[in-house]
């Protein structure tokens, strides 16, 4: 099993399709263990190996502060950074998916590794808006 940082195939298709509106649609994020596989080919959320611990609670958090814009030729979605607090747990990676959108996958984070939190707070830091932003076509 791996976890491998993508933006999901089905994601690129279903935008042109007009299937989602990241600004207005309810988009979160869940986590999952070196356990899921994960990867260009997801198409929607599972549970299926998503982590469980204190401060965590299946499905993940609401992204919030949607910001849609360009910067040159890029166009881009930015969210506030998710953060889940009096945590305890450990996570490998992510997937950003649209909840009102019968939960359809957008992005998968590899974290590179399993990152533990005990007792604190677990937050996730996206790049910044603009050309690097998490969900961008460039």
């Amino acid at each position: 099993m791996s976890i491998a940082q993508a933006m999901c195939t089905s994601f690129k298709q279903q935008l042109l399709n007009k299937e989602h509106d990241l600004d207005t649609d309810t988009i979160k994020i869940a986590l999952y263990t070196s356990s899921a596989s994960l990867g260009a080919g997801t198409t929607a959320y599972a549970t299926t190996n998503e982590i469980t611990g204190t401060g965590y609670t299946a499905g993940g958090v609401t992204l919030g502060s949607a910001t849609i814009a360009t910067a040159g030729t890029t166009a881009y979605a930015d969210y506030a950074d998710p953060s889940w607090t009096s945590a305890t747990f450990t996570a490998n990676g992510a997937l950003i998916y649209n909840d009102s959108a019968s939960d359809k996958a957008i992005a998968v984070l590899a974290f590179g590794g399993d990152f533990t939190v005990t007792g604190g707070t677990f937050k996730i830091v996206f790049p910044a808006a603009g050309a690097n932003a998490i969900i961008r076509i460039d």
